[in-house]
């Protein structure tokens, strides 16, 4: 399988955007099978360049994220990525992760500090890492692996200090050996922008790509923006108090939202899109289908009537 960073070159080159979506590991087999036989296979079809799969607070969902990754790669023959965290490890632990998944042909790691199981402070493991940028060296020094890490248009949570001074640690991320940064969420295109001309000042040439997710409900897109720390938008609130008690109508909202998103980050050169799917197929499906980035389906040909003989 390729190089994330490979991708990018290739597409950069022919002027297009990296396409990514993002899956979570399942609770149970059920929902295994629907990821594998259903979400996958039907987001294959708009040909994404690559896919990623989290790693659950804590480490815990370790042999399941590695088992989702093994699988889309043998059996959907699509570049996977896979989520590794700084909690609950040591450096030893790690090592075996990576050996793992160098074994399995898995050749990229999204390189996190991660959150702890339950929320909370992070807290240092004995003999682990405390900072995401020692596990993006390690990687590095261990060889073999394309490195991706994370961005944070307005901050990370955790961060006291402003934005400015995570980004400029995020700048050491890839300093140590970072090859493309994956932003958090986020709903105005200001603070991306702020934040990739922040890094861009500072000399950082890896691609940059913006992580959209499309609003499915109103109440659950409230919940994650309060656990990462992005911030709704005035007028989007307003908006999303309309559909609170209609589902639907708030997942066609989120679909537009994004794409109009979406179409402003492209016209300012943006390399690539990275997709929040939710396990879910049809909002990330119409939101590139919007911008034109779907391909066109196969048409059916039939064979014409008998000549006569």
């Amino acid at each position: 399988m390729q190089f994330i960073r490979d991708i990018h070159a290739t597409k950069a080159a022919a002027g297009l955007p990296v396409i990514s979506f993002e899956f979570f590991p399942p609770k149970t087999d059920e929902g295994d099978r629907t990821l594998l036989q259903k979400t996958i296979p039907a987001l294959k079809e708009l040909q994404p360049d690559y896919c990623s799969v989290t790693y659950g607070a804590g480490g815990s969902t370790r042999e399941k994220t590695l088992m989702i990754v093994d699988r889309i790669q043998r059996e959907h023959q699509l570049t996977a990525m896979s989520h590794l965290t700084c909690v609950g490890s040591t450096e030893e632990q790690l090592r075996a992760v990576l050996l793992e998944a160098r074994a399995l042909g898995i050749n990229n790691i999204l390189a996190l500090r991660g959150d702890p199981p339950g929320g909370g402070d992070f807290t240092k493991t004995e003999g682990g890492f405390e900072f995401s940028y020692q596990l993006v060296a390690f990687i590095k020094e261990m060889g073999g692996f394309g490195i991706g890490t994370a961005g944070f248009p307005e901050g990370h949570i955790a961060c006291k200090e402003g934005r400015e001074v995570d980004w400029n640690r995020l700048k050491a991320k890839i300093d140590c050996g970072a090859d493309f940064v994956l932003t958090q969420l986020f709903f105005d295109n200001k603070d991306f922008f702020r934040f990739r001309d922040h890094l861009t000042r500072r000399g950082v040439k890896v691609p940059i790509c913006p992580g959209i997710i499309p609003i499915l409900t109103a109440s659950q897109i409230k919940r994650f923006t309060a656990l990462c720390g992005a911030a709704l938008p005035a007028p989007l609130v307003k908006s999303l108090e309309q559909y609170v008690d209609n589902d639907a109508a708030c997942g066609d909202f989120g679909i537009e939202y994004a794409t109009q998103q979406c179409e402003e980050l492209l016209s300012n050169g943006v390399p690539g899109l990275h997709f929040y799917t939710l396990n879910k197929a049809r909002s990330t499906s119409q939101v590139l289908r919007n911008l034109g980035l779907a391909p066109r389906p196969t048409p059916i040909s039939h064979p014409g009537p008998d000549k006569p003989g």
